[in-house]
């Protein structure tokens, strides 16, 4: 069952699109289930996100994420967006599912992968950002499923 933060932000989306120019733009993805989750930022010379936007392919936990990650981070700077957790993200939603979790994964990566690409623009190191992977189970061992 979801909440009613999480079907509001499923069926009326914040900040969905794209930033043309983007300072940073981030892609993830989850191959297990298929989701992929693009964030765009628009980071003002003072390291602040003045714009946020998103596109995703997925589920609806997976656009709720991202919708309530892009409100988190904006206006926020570049250090404060980096403290956005998937926990901060669920939290926000007033919780997700179990099985739904990995969603709240992709969004704070995402927003890891968005501030990576802006750093790599700008030559600049961005303090406990690790470079992103581009999928949320990259370095797992592979589990061979029976049938």
């Amino acid at each position: 069952m979801y909440s009613e933060k999480v079907m509001d932000h499923f069926e009326h989306p914040r900040n969905v699109g794209e930033i043309e120019n983007a300072s940073g733009v981030g892609t993830v993805g989850n191959a297990k289930c298929g989701d992929i989750m693009r964030m765009y930022l628009d980071i003002d010379d003072k390291g602040v996100i003045r714009d946020c936007k998103f596109k995703t392919f997925g589920c609806g936990a997976a656009v709720a994420t991202s919708s309530m990650a892009t409100e988190l981070v904006k206006g926020k700077t570049v250090q404060e967006a980096l403290q956005v957790t998937n926990k901060a993200v669920m939290e926000a939603l007033d919780g997700l599912p179990p099985v739904k979790v990995h969603c709240s994964l992709l969004a704070e990566e995402a927003i890891h992968a968005a501030l990576w690409d802006y750093a790599q623009k700008h030559g600049i190191k961005i303090e406990g950002l690790e470079k992103p992977k581009s999928d949320i189970h990259e370095g797992e061992e592979d589990e061979e499923e029976e049938y």
